[in-house]
């Protein structure tokens, strides 16, 4: 069991303010013509959490496309509709809170960064169409990189490179169910199509308001288990002793006080 010291530690205090640093850019440069490289990832996010949910739920993934104009397409035969239907905007939520998490040391921040490698070369068997064929070698080229670079070159870079991707799928997910789940309604949404599943019982904006609740809850949760992770009683704990304990949130109850702000970054991955 863990009985969590006062908040922060040097990795804590550096993971939070990496965090907000990223989350300011990324709303600062929303719209900007030099992120739509990692809204087309998010798109591609979107689409392959669709094909997960689809495999999961014993279906056939035919073609997973990605469009210029950020829009993706997944088509697919079987499996349980009303499972892979949000897993789109929902699967944006859930694998940014997974890169968050593992983004705390330098073998998850690898795993997390293979894993991603994996994902867009397996899509590529899909019948992707010419754009997403570019966008998933750039990625996966990339990423690649950063793993090199991490073992062989300089660390840490990795773990900053997978928390951007972490904090960038969180909050585009979130604007992302906003802008088009919950301020208006769009025939053909994945909403409305799952409005459509329902028998048409649940409109359209309320399952846009329950998935937006339920994506804030993901990123809360993923910042909450990262900063646990990194926390000097998990150090050389496996990660189920240092999240499962007697009082689990006690961690909250100093979250802010006497955070020192003399940082060394070197040392946030060093595991």
């Amino acid at each position: 069991m863990a009985d969590y010291a006062v908040c922060c530690n040097e990795p804590q205090t550096a993971f939070g303010l990496l965090y907000l640093l990223y989350f300011v850019i990324v709303l600062v440069t929303w719209g900007s013509i030099l992120v739509k490289p990692m809204r087309l990832m998010a798109t591609f996010v979107h689409e392959m959490s669709h094909a997960i949910a689809c495999w999961i739920t014993c279906g056939s993934v035919r073609g997973i496309e990605v469009y210029n104009n950020e829009g993706g397409v997944t088509k697919y035969v079987g499996g349980c509709r009303c499972l892979i239907i949000p897993a789109g905007y929902l699967g944006e939520a859930f694998w940014g809170m997974i890169f968050t998490v593992m983004s705390g040391g330098r073998r998850t921040s690898t795993m997390a960064a293979a894993g991603f490698v994996f994902s867009l070369l397996l899509a590529l068997c899909y019948s992707p169409n010419k754009a997403m064929i570019y966008l998933n070698l750039f990625y996966a080229t990339i990423t690649g990189v950063f793993i090199f670079i991490e073992w062989y070159v300089f660390t840490p870079i990795l773990a900053y490179v997978v928390l951007l991707y972490g904090v960038f799928l969180s909050v585009y997910a979130l604007g992302d169910i906003w802008g088009h789940l919950v301020t208006r309604t769009i025939p053909g949404s994945d909403a409305y199509a799952l409005y459509e599943e329902s028998g048409k019982y649940c409109k359209p904006k309320c399952v846009g308001i329950q998935w937006f609740i339920v994506a804030v809850f993901m990123q809360l949760f993923g910042i909450w288990l990262a900063l646990v992770l990194m926390s000097e009683e998990c150090q050389d704990r496996r990660w189920t002793e240092c999240v499962i304990s007697d009082r689990p949130f006690e961690f909250f109850d100093d979250l802010f006080d006497d955070i020192d702000l003399n940082l060394d970054f070197d040392k946030w991955f060093d595991n």
